[in-house]
């Protein structure tokens, strides 16, 4: 079995945000196990802040600033993979590190290298421990958090499990933290928005994600045929038992019979959006039951101040979002195009509004 095992800065660090060597120990152990049962596995961490702030004597309040939370990385991620090294060397095994930014997926060759190299680990027996290169990431086009990466990761290796490894037991009807009687979401096989209001906002202070961070990143997962488990990080034998399908162990969400391509993932739930299109019911049903491209005849109303290249999401006429793509003109070049025919369009304009190539219908 292939497995990516994600976690996170709140689980990897003490009371002081500093890396805990517990926490990685019990990981890299766990992994161990796997291996030794003839399962692949790649471990997906965050940490590299943590890990650069005592070094740099700044391990007061946390820089706001991307270009000190660039350079701080740079400084911690030799240091947190020196901490995985010396970790699994201690189980015998040789862990490698691979450093992720988006274009290594949205590019088709960066993708299959990407896959070659992960592939060539895997058989020469190595953990790969992945993160995102953020001392080089530019904000607007990052993952935003590592559960993002994993998902994509676990994509990219046709991986049979993922499992995203945090501070609580999983999914849970209300937040456990401030509410005692919040019971866990066993199962997950379809999603809706009871799902989304169940799984908040953002988690630790420490962390950069939360659950609706790792719901949507399970989403991703389920999308590409793959079975997610979220769990606690310092359950005993967490990962053996994911593996396994212990009852119990966490939240696990079920795959969809469909896996989607990796681009599309990237559309669908990583690039943020920066405008809603409204269309017609003729467009509506195009989009959805012939696969068709989108064109300006069929958009109604134009919303957001958004570039060619950018992210839209695709509403019907009651408001309901059903698509998200990837837009070839600006939005005001499509408020002058909107409803009007191609062919009654100035040769210099495009001829699809999304491609379908750049579309991704997104309602289960």
């Amino acid at each position: 079995m292939n497995v990516v095992a994600k976690i996170g800065t709140s689980s990897i660090t003490d009371e002081r945000g500093e890396i805990s060597q517990a926490a990685i120990d019990k990981l890299t152990s766990e992994v161990a196990v796997l291996r030794s049962q003839g399962h692949r596995v790649v471990v997906v961490t965050s940490g590299a802040i943590a890990a650069g702030l005592p070094a740099l004597g700044l391990s007061g309040a946390r820089p706001t600033d991307i270009a000190t939370l660039q350079a701080i990385s740079a400084v911690g991620q030799s240091r947190l993979m020196g901490v995985y090294d010396a970790s699994f060397g201690r189980h015998g095994l040789v862990a490698g590190q691979v450093l992720l930014a988006p274009l290594d997926f949205m590019d088709r060759s960066q993708y299959l290298h990407a896959r070659d190299t992960f592939g060539r680990l895997l058989d020469l027996g190595v953990v790969p421990v992945v993160n995102e290169n953020d001392a080089v990431a530019d904000d607007e086009i990052r993952y935003g958090d590592n559960d993002h990466l994993a998902a994509l990761v676990a994509h990219l290796i046709y991986a049979d499990l993922l499992v995203l490894l945090t501070d609580t037991a999983g999914l849970h009807s209300t937040d456990p933290r401030l509410d005692a009687g919040a019971s866990l979401i066993e199962e997950i096989v379809e999603f809706d928005h009871e799902l989304e209001k169940m799984a908040g906002g953002r988690g630790t202070a420490r962390g950069s994600g939360g659950m609706a961070s790792k719901l949507r990143a399970a989403k991703m997962a389920s999308w590409s045929g793959i079975r997610t488990v979220i769990a606690a990080a310092d359950r005993p034998g967490v990962l053996a038992a994911a593996v396994a399908g212990e009852a119990g162990v966490g939240t696990v969400v079920r795959p969809r019979d469909r896996r989607l391509g990796a681009r599309k993932l990237w559309i669908a739930f990583a690039k943020p959006y920066e405008g809603v299109l409204e269309v017609d019911e003729g467009a509506r049903r195009a989009l959805l039951e012939r696969g068709t491209s989108l064109l300006p005849v069929g958009v109604v109303r134009v919303s957001g101040a958004f570039r060619a290249g950018d992210a839209v999401e695709i509403a019907d006429a009651a408001g309901t979002i059903f698509a998200k793509g990837l837009v070839r003109m600006a939005a005001s070049e499509l408020v002058a195009a909107a409803g009007r025919r191609t062919t009654d369009l100035p040769e210099s304009a495009a001829r699809e509004v999304v491609h379908r190539d750049d579309l991704v219908l997104t309602s289960s």
